[in-house]
């Protein structure tokens, strides 16, 4: 893992938005709550976004891009 901050920001971005947006929702006692899957989604993309990005202070060279 040669990008690991931005790779585990991902990793936690799309944990907490999993926890908040749907597991609590559909873990509560309240049969009206419903998970909002649609800002899951949204944070699952960009939760993907840094796990595939590159730190900054990263050149392309030392993290084999060509």
């Amino acid at each position: 893992m040669k990008s690991w901050k931005t790779t585990l920001c991902g990793i936690l971005s799309v944990i907490a938005s999993g926890i908040t947006l749907v597991a609590l929702p559909l873990l509560d006692a309240d049969p009206a709550t419903v998970p909002n899957w649609g800002a899951f989604v949204a944070a699952l993309t960009a939760g993907v976004g840094l796990i595939l990005a590159r730190d900054n202070d990263k050149t392309s060279e030392s993290v084999g891009a060509k």
